[in-house]
């Protein structure tokens, strides 16, 4: 049986995550269902895209990844299920995958438009804002119960399936320029800048006009003052010992940050 983990904006105040979770489990019962993170701002599509990118790693094989951040609910954005080489991804067709999505990573994708494996079979049943819970959360089912992929619907190219415009990071000798792609909850700045730039040397990243330097870990500088890390999701990392790095610079994502090698 396959694991199914869910990244949403619903938050838990709400009965949206349990109602997804009775459909998939009056479908799958035996499915392992994971909650990612239920806690992404509302409509924040590049704050769930780096939830995905961060955690994929960390899951078994074959794990089938529902993601409803989903502003478009009810248009004609479609809804699609996209196979990857370490799993799939269920959601709508905006962005919200994208970290799923590298180059080689798609072996095939489909748009969900077959309503044999929806809550309901009868358009008129289904709602034209609750997506998660009539069209994703069955699918996902079915899928963690070996139904193929091109039962689902229409097959989609790769070019097809919408992507967040992400720019990489630049290199120019020593020195790299990249941007803050996510700020955690801690007011942690994720930048766009790999650790293995910044692994086992010496330097200094800049960020607003200010030079910071790189440590091990946030004690290596005192209480309230910035650093710059080798994250643990993969990239460069600007904190504050003990603070939050976001209102100490006064950023907001996007905002450019270089690094420097001694």
């Amino acid at each position: 049986m396959m694991a199914i983990a869910l990244v949403t904006d619903f938050g838990l105040q709400d009965g949206y995550v349990g109602t997804m979770k009775g459909v998939m489990a009056a479908i799958a019962p035996q499915a392992l269902v994971i909650d990612l993170s239920h806690n992404i701002p509302p409509q924040d599509l590049w704050a769930g895209r780096f939830c995905l990118l961060s955690a994929a790693p960390y899951f078994p094989p074959e794990t089938i990844f529902v993601g409803v951040v989903d502003p478009g609910v009810g248009t004609d954005r479609q809804a699609i299920a996209v196979a990857l080489n370490q799993g799939y991804f269920v959601g709508p067709n905006n962005g919200l995958g994208s970290g799923l999505f590298a180059e080689d990573a798609i072996i095939a994708a489909v748009e969900l438009d077959n309503p044999q494996y929806w809550r309901s079979p009868l358009r008129e049943n289904l709602s034209h804002t609750f997506h998660g819970r009539d069209i994703f959360a069955p699918v996902a089912a079915h899928l963690s119960l070996g139904v193929p992929l091109s039962k689902l619907g229409r097959p989609l190219k790769s070019t097809e399936i919408i992507r967040l415009d992400v720019p990489p990071y630049q290199s120019n000798g020593k020195s790299y320029t990249g941007i803050i792609q996510h700020i955690d909850h801690f007011g942690n700045l994720i930048t766009t800048i790999p650790n293995t730039v910044c692994a086992n040397n010496q330097g200094q990243a800049t960020l607003a006009g200010q030079q910071i330097p790189l440590v091990c870990t946030y004690g290596d500088v005192p209480k309230n003052h910035p650093c710059a890390l080798v994250g643990s999701h993969g990239w460069l990392e600007i904190s504050v010992n003990q603070g939050n790095a976001q209102h100490f610079f006064q950023v907001q994502r996007s905002a450019m940050v270089q690094y420097q090698i001694c």
